[in-house]
């Protein structure tokens, strides 16, 4: 590694310490302050890239096991996003660091609220849910982390419901998706499907990495097929 690689790790090191750690009451109460202080400062790559990893990390230790399939999942995004090298990287550094200690999913979303858009954070969500599934099922003590880290994100419910149901087999999923209820007349669904296609649509997306935009079109598709479902049940034109 070069010294400015060195250099580098050094400052992601000492942000994980005082960033993504428990701390004390004390070490928490000047963290809050910090964090309106530096409100309007963006994520860094660094800062995102070990954030992400962070979350994930909870939502692959939410059902008491870890799936090597969900960690190969998480490896493949960070690997097809920043490249071979690059994820190796984070990886050594997050194994070193945050992997042995306790993170703090509410104080990661509360840097992550202060520093990224509501749409980057539906596909957060949206990212998480994919490595619940990567096992092939979301249980339901993943479901319960991920709705804590959906609120600790200032997602709606209405949001989490919808992201859910693309991931979760249920009943009357497509409306779920949606956002709306069974009962709403045709021209109700049409105006939901509108709503709901401009919401997840990938343009919103274009300053997020290639991976992401690939998920908010994934999103974008399903909400396609939750609508052509209930058209077909429904025997709208």
């Amino acid at each position: 590694m070069s010294f400015l690689g060195y250099i580098v790790l050094f400052f992601i090191l000492r942000w994980i310490y005082t960033s993504f750690i428990d701390s004390s009451p004390r070490d928490t109460y000047q963290s809050m302050g910090q964090d309106r202080y530096r409100r309007s400062v963006n994520v860094s790559p660094q800062d995102f890239e070990l954030n992400l990893l962070s979350l994930t990390s909870v939502v692959i230790k939410a059902d008491g096991k870890v799936s090597q399939t969900e960690l190969n999942y998480v490896r493949q995004y960070f690997v097809s996003s920043y490249g071979r090298e690059r994820a190796n990287a984070i990886f050594r550094t997050f194994n070193d660091v945050v992997k042995k200690r306790e993170v703090n999913a509410a104080r990661i979303c509360q840097y992550l609220n202060a520093r990224t858009r509501y749409e980057s954070r539906l596909q957060i969500l949206h990212f998480l849910f994919g490595i619940a599934q990567a096992d092939g099922h979301v249980s339901d003590p993943e479901v319960r982390v991920l709705e804590n880290i959906a609120g600790y994100l200032r997602l709606a419910q209405r949001d989490f419901i919808s992201i859910k149901a693309m991931f979760v087999k249920d009943q009357d999923n497509a409306y779920k998706i949606l956002e709306i209820d069974k009962t709403v007349p045709d021209h109700e669904v049409k105006k939901a499907y509108r709503r709901m296609a401009k919401k997840y649509h990938p343009d919103k997306l274009m300053d997020m990495d290639e991976a992401y935009r690939k998920g908010a079109q994934q999103k974008f598709q399903k909400v396609q097929e939750a609508y052509e479902t209930i058209q077909k049940e429904r025997g709208m034109n």
